[in-house]
């Protein structure tokens, strides 16, 4: 059997650690042994990873690295130091993890002892730069799972990885950016669209019935991290037209991340807690997809949105952000409404949706009648790994 290493920073409740654990749970297990490494071995898809997927111990240097300061022992002072100076150097938090990884990381951590035939980073960034300079394998590839332009990717940083490495992202236009971005890479990039079963998301999506939907009113879902990508700051902001335009509705957020405080500061200054609230993670967001009026991305960019697949596939009327990639996945007017990246177009999207219940259903009925589930892109990941 083929020796496979994957590597990933954590499996916290995101798009990337949610396509890995679908593919992992795709793979025929009779072709492969997988070695699964996690920077830190904490998230909640961790318990979705199949039981003949080895999650391997993360070697120590690595895990102080990327432990809290008060962990990181021996290498509490590479870790202070190197983040401080890499502060000074970059301005940018892309730029900064190529910098403090060139400088200071790749110095102190050591070569993986085992020896793969394929090994994956299943992000870019630091897990492609630890397989690219710490992993030993005859084949190496490289997943993008996000618009590279629009994502502001480390460029410099990134190109004498890329050189050596296959590389994967999950849509046509993401693919296209690559190239343009890369022309003296002269090497196509494969586009293989992140797996979503559309047997297992209907039938966890009738699980329960979400308490917090027991509100009568209009109940508007969005899920993702918080984080500046998501534009949930548009969100609130809309939310305050929408609600001094004299609808009733309620905004429920489903994710966490760094922006949190931040975000509840805005809702409580615009007097909006008793229409937006932040539910944190969630480990079964399906039923809360089912049960919304409305499902609202207002992304400033994506790759290839997995959740919005997962709408799809449950039926709920959809209003999206035209971020560069969005056409690649919403067929507009159909699928979902699409309306321009800023705070007041999601509101008048918004508006006009609260207040046409047949345009919603029409969107419902569409995307019901036509099967999102892509099962059979195993296949393709398959001859990209090789069997």
């Amino acid at each position: 059997m083929k020796k496979i290493l994957i590597v990933m920073m954590s499996l916290y409740n995101g798009g990337a650690e949610k396509s890995l654990v679908n593919m992992l749970n795709e793979l025929p297990s009779d072709k492969y042994e997988v070695d699964l490494l996690l920077f830190k071995r904490e998230g909640m898809f961790l318990k979705q990873v199949p039981s003949w997927v080895n999650i391997i111990e993360t070697p120590k240097r690595l895990k102080q690295l990327y432990s809290p300061v008060k962990k990181s022992g021996a290498l509490m002072l590479t870790k202070v130091i190197g983040t401080a100076i890499t502060r000074m150097k970059e301005s940018t938090p892309n730029m900064r993890e190529g910098y403090r990884w060139e400088n200071f990381y790749s110095k102190k951590i050591d070569v993986l002892e085992k020896k793969y035939d394929v090994a994956i980073a299943y992000t870019s960034g630091e897990a492609m730069f630890y397989v690219g300079d710490k992993v030993t394998a005859d084949k190496k590839i490289a997943w993008i799972h996000n618009d590279f332009r629009s994502a502001k990717h480390p460029k410099k940083y990134d190109y004498k990885y890329f050189k050596d490495f296959e590389l994967v992202t999950i849509s046509e236009e993401c693919a296209k950016i690559v190239e343009e971005e890369f022309l003296d890479l002269h090497k196509s990039v494969h586009n293989i669209a992140n797996i979503t079963s559309s047997t297992v998301t209907r039938s966890r999506a009738e699980e329960f019935v979400p308490e917090e939907f027991e509100y009568k009113g209009f109940n508007i879902l969005s899920i993702g991290r918080l984080t500046e990508q998501k534009g949930f700051d548009l969100a609130i902001e809309a939310a305050s037209i929408v609600r001094d335009a004299g609808k009733k509705f309620k905004w429920f957020i489903i994710g966490d991340g760094g922006l949190q405080d931040k975000l509840q500061a805005m809702i409580d200054d615009k007097k909006l807690n008793d229409y937006f609230y932040l539910l944190g993670p969630r480990d079964n967001p399906y039923p809360y997809i089912k049960n919304c009026d409305l499902f609202a991305q207002t992304s400033r960019y994506e790759g290839k949105s997995v959740v919005l697949d997962e709408a799809k596939i449950i039926g709920a009327p959809i209003i999206v952000t035209k971020y560069p990639t969005v056409f690649d996945q919403i067929e507009d007017g159909k699928e979902g409404y699409v309306v321009d990246l800023n705070s007041k177009a999601i509101a008048e999207g918004v508006i006009d949706l609260i207040e046409h219940q047949e345009k919603r259903d029409a969107i419902g009925k569409y995307l019901l009648s036509h099967e999102y589930g892509n099962q059979s892109e195993i296949e393709k990941y398959i001859a990209v790994i090789g069997d």
